[in-house]
C-alpha cells in the first residue's frame, strides 16, 4: 500500500530548514543530493545553485519529510501558497506506474516517471485539479518509507 509523504520546495535555505527539522524530529537524513551531484555536459548547473539542495529526505516514524530548493530559472516559490507537493511512496514500481498514470490523466507531466539520479522510480506532475504530486518507489525502503 502507498504512503503519502509531505515534500516542501525552498528558495535556497532547505538545507537549513531540514537541519532545524532534524533537530525537532530526530533521526538522520536518508537522503541528502546537491545539485551539483547532477551536473553533466548535457545539464550542467549554475555556480551559485550548486550547493544548494536539489533533494533531501527525513524520516519520521513511518513517513519522510522531503524537500529541495527551486532553481532561480524556475522562478521564486510563493511562500504564501504553492510550495508544497503531495509525494506518494509506492510499494512497488507497478503501483507508482499505476497511481501516476490515475492521477496525472488530464493533467500536466512535469517529470515523466522513470529512474531517477538518486535511486528511486519517480515522476512529477500536476492534476487536472492544479494539485502539485509526486510518485516514487525506492526500492531500497520496498515500499516501506
Amino acid at each position: 500500500m502507498a504512503l503519502i509523504n509531505p515534500h516542501v520546495n525552498f528558495n535556497g535555505n532547505a538545507e537549513e530548514a531540514f537541519t532545524f527539522y532534524k533537530s525537532v524530529f530526530g533521526g538522520e537524513f536518508a537522503t541528502i543530493m546537491r545539485f551539483k551531484d547532477m551536473a553533466s555536459h548535457e545539464h550542467p548547473i549554475a555556480e551559485k545553485e550548486a550547493n544548494k539542495i536539489m533533494h533531501i529526505a527525513l524520516p519520521v516514524g513511518n513517513n519522510v519529510l522531503m524537500g529541495n530548493d527551486v532553481p532561480e530559472f524556475m522562478g521564486t516559490v510563493n511562500e504564501k501558497e504553492n510550495r508544497s507537493k503531495i509525494s506518494i511512496s509506492a510499494a512497488s514500481r507497478e503501483e507508482a506506474d499505476k497511481i501516476f498514470s490515475g492521477l496525472s490523466a488530464g493533467g500536466n507531466i512535469e517529470v515523466p516517471i522513470d529512474d531517477s539520479p538518486w535511486g528511486s522510480y519517480f515522476g512529477m506532475f500536476r492534476d487536472k485539479f492544479g494539485i502539485e504530486w509526486m510518485v516514487d518507489f525506492d526500492p531500497k525502503y520496498n515500499g516501506k518509507v
